[in-house]
């Protein structure tokens, strides 16, 4: 439980530097696409970093569950491929790096179906 709460904190954090750094520090310095795709990135990782706080709640509630605890880290996985990758896409305009994101997007649906499962078998 400790431990997604941190790591949830961290990324809500880090999701609100990025977002300022983005709308303050890169505005006019790239061009508008990236910037879009910048903020994309920044409300996928706030959105997950809630779901890993969800998590974090949910384990110190009820007895831990590897539902959970796989929901949690496909949550983290998501954030670092998804957002991690739009964020250098945006600043180095390397388009490769647009075949990480779907990596991201796929973890971060196995995480939420793993939450429903959890819901359906123990809540």
């Amino acid at each position: 439980m400790k431990l997604f709460i941190i790591i949830g904190a961290i990324n809500a954090f880090l999701s609100v530097a990025l977002g300022a750094f983005g709308a303050h520090g890169l505005e006019g310095k790239i061009e508008p696409k990236y910037l879009e795709t910048w903020k994309t990135g920044v409300t996928y990782q706030m959105f997950h970093a809630a779901g890993l706080l969800i998590i974090a709640i949910l384990l110190g509630r009820v007895p831990a569950s590897s539902l959970l605890t796989w929901s949690g880290w496909l949550m983290l996985i998501g954030i670092i491929l998804f957002s991690g990758s739009l964020y250098i896409l945006s600043v180095t305009r390397i388009g490769m790096l647009g075949a990480i994101t779907p990596l991201g997007g796929l973890s971060f649906l196995a995480a939420w179906i793993l939450l429903v499962i959890f819901a359906v078998k123990s809540l």
